[in-house]
């Protein structure tokens, strides 16, 4: 499956794995169901969340067993506060759709944070694009393909 996220890691020579699996539409939480399907644990598996700095939009990359700490992720941006995005603004910014916004390969580069527990995986599995497709890539990589930071955003 070729998505503007394969693209790019393909482009920029960067080794992933991916993975598919029949996304139910009834399913409320994209990435436990990501969990489930991949066989991974829930801390493996990070979601792909859009901020608002008041200045323009941000991302955060956290574990889809936890939450993103918005006054962590404020600090690590280096700004007084954020909230999170409009679910419709991240769309038109990311290009993906809510559920399947990868954090590569968006059409605007935006900041990116990613928490630092994602260095304790030699791999880890993020949002190829589609729901019910998943990247599995070193953090180290991660961090290259999308020009990210590694910070404890997470709780």
């Amino acid at each position: 499956m070729s998505t503007p996220a394969t693209v790019a890691l393909t482009r920029l020579g960067l080794p992933f794995t991916t993975h598919s699996y029949d996304h139910d539409p009834a399913v409320e939480s994209f990435g436990l169901e990501a969990a489930q399907a991949t066989g991974m644990p829930a801390e493996r598996i990070f979601k792909t969340l859009l901020v608002d700095t008041g200045a323009g939009l941000a991302v955060g990359i956290v574990p889809v067993s936890g939450s993103l700490d918005l006054k962590a992720m404020a600090a690590a941006l280096k700004v007084k506060k954020v909230a999170m995005a409009d679910p419709a603004a991240a769309q038109r910014s990311s290009g993906y759709v809510v559920g399947g916004i990868s954090p590569i390969g968006q059409r605007r580069a935006l900041p990116t944070v990613i928490d630092s527990s994602a260095l304790t995986f030699e791999t880890v599995f993020v949002s190829g694009g589609r729901r019910g497709f998943e990247i599995e890539i070193a953090p180290a990589d991660l961090a290259t393909a999308t020009r990210g930071l590694f910070a404890a955003i997470g709780r």
